[in-house]
């Protein structure tokens, strides 16, 4: 993830330090940062006071980790703070008057506020751990807890449920939900007891399961969110049939030589391999992409030694369409090139 910020700012500045932003309070989070790291990160940042009121108490930061002169209120912030509010917390960054109207500022602290605003969620979640979502889904958390988690939303364990799974800067729907860190990052996790939700896009629908199995359901929805793109934006797992067996117990820290090989290709060898999978023959897929016929079946000679099998037979196809599956499922910290 440094990586592609790094390449992203010197494309574009403002893009490359929003990423950076991001990917910065993600490490926090699943480090399990509480209240006084969040804010000192968000102050660092930011280059200003970060400050919390949670459940009435004001807790505050400046750059240098230092606790900043007492406030009593937040009425008390200075008026040009960004701030962001939940149920029980407020969180905000403090600006003197000569930081005021500039734009690459205003659109850095608002970030590092959201992202402040996903971490003080999640830890609110996390102190009730009899009734927040995340204990529903939690599949390291034995039966018993999950099942007194599920009596706090008045699920009878034997209901048919699902688990939405969306961005986490994604909007709330009318449904008990829980921002969840994830290996591919913060993600929002929502309760369907209904079928009836209508998530926002990109999203990633769990199978539906028995409410004491829903961990079985955020896994495939987080599944099937990895899957979505512009031509699919939502997936629901139960489409993905038995390859979401093969991607439940696919481990990206090892990965496969065939999804190494496909890690290893680069954007126009892949679009060409993509379209041989497709067509119907050489010479359509030569169509498809406004290439000769022989220069695509020596493309496809090209390939099938690099890749190790020819992408036009059956099993060929099986074996690319298995790989592109688990690529997908290959988070940042994964090498997949590797090896």
């Amino acid at each position: 993830m440094q990586q592609l910020a790094g390449r992203l700012n010197s494309l574009d500045p403002e893009a490359g330090e929003i990423l950076r932003i991001v990917s910065y309070f993600d490490v926090l989070i699943s480090r399990g940062a509480g209240l006084d790291g969040l804010l000192r990160g968000a102050a660092v940042l930011s280059g200003a006071v970060a400050g919390a009121e949670v459940r009435g108490r004001v807790t505050r930061r400046d750059p240098d980790g230092r606790r900043p002169a007492a406030t009593t209120d937040t009425a008390d912030v200075p008026a040009r703070s960004v701030r962001r509010s939940g149920a029980e917390w407020t969180v905000w960054l403090e600006r003197e008057g000569e930081r005021e109207g500039e734009g690459e500022a205003d659109a850095k602290d608002e970030m590092v506020v959201e992202r402040l605003a996903f971490g003080v969620e999640l830890l609110e979640a996390r102190r009730r751990p009899d009734g927040g979502l995340d204990a529903v889904i939690d599949a390291a958390r034995p039966l018993a807890e999950r099942v007194t988690a599920l009596a706090q939303h008045r699920l009878d364990p034997a209901r048919p449920v699902r688990i939405l799974a969306t961005g986490a800067d994604s909007a709330e729907m009318a449904a008990p939900s829980a921002i969840v860190p994830t290996r591919y990052g913060l993600l929002r996790a929502t309760l369907d007891t209904s079928g009836k939700l209508s998530p926002p896009e990109p999203a990633g629908l769990g199978t539906w399961e028995r409410a004491d199995r829903a961990p079985e359901s955020w896994e495939g929805a987080v599944v099937a969110l990895r899957l979505a793109d512009a031509s699919a934006p939502t997936v629901d797992a139960t489409d993905l049939g038995a390859m979401l067996l093969l991607a439940q117990t696919y481990d990206p820290r090892t990965p496969h030589g065939d999804v190494r090989a496909l890690a290893r290709l680069d954007g126009r060898s892949a679009d060409v391999l993509r379209t041989l999978v497709e067509a119907d023959s050489i010479r359509s897929a030569a169509a498809v992409l406004g290439m000769h016929h022989s220069t695509v079946q020596a493309r496809n000679e090209a390939l099938t030694h690099a890749l190790g099998y020819d992408p036009r037979t059956n099993v060929g196809r099986m074996r690319y369409i298995a790989a592109e599956l688990l690529l997908r499922l290959t988070g940042p910290e994964d090498p997949p090139a590797g090896g």
